[in-house]
């Protein structure tokens, strides 16, 4: 039971720190080009959707190949196909939030972050296991 208040009450710290009410953010923020800055074609969006996961406050609940408190992005990889569907679904996860799927801990919410910038985000979290996006 101890177990269970200690994870409880770490997932109620994460989310007081990490919800705070801020401004869309979108690649510009980090340094990486958008679409809308008529960035070239070229552009490579796992590196990124890399760029913007680093940036971002994922790296407090998950870990490349390690479970923190979230899943290793690697078994999220490995558990989806790399289809827009899926990219589409995790972006959406990413701004709303979630739980179930990998437990009863929640996955908080980023409300900051905007729909295009989490998108390259499950992109680069998808391509991990080797996977090309069809």
């Amino acid at each position: 039971m101890k177990k269970v208040n200690l994870i409880f009450a770490t997932v109620l710290v994460l989310t007081f720190f990490s919800c705070g009410q801020k401004e869309k953010k979108n690649a510009e923020d980090y340094g990486t080009p958008t679409e809308e800055s008529n960035a070239p074609a070229s552009v490579d969006v796992v590196a990124q959707g890399e760029s913007l996961v680093k940036a971002s406050d994922c790296k407090t609940c998950h870990h490349k190949t390690n479970k923190i408190i979230g899943p290793p992005h690697m078994d999220v990889a490995k558990k989806y196909e790399f289809t827009e569907a899926n990219v589409k679904m995790l972006a959406e996860k990413i701004i709303k939030g979630g739980q179930g799927v990998w437990g009863q801990i929640p996955m908080t919410g980023h409300a900051d972050i905007s729909q295009a910038d989490a998108e390259k985000m499950a992109r680069y979290v998808l391509s991990l296991d080797g996977e090309k996006e069809h």
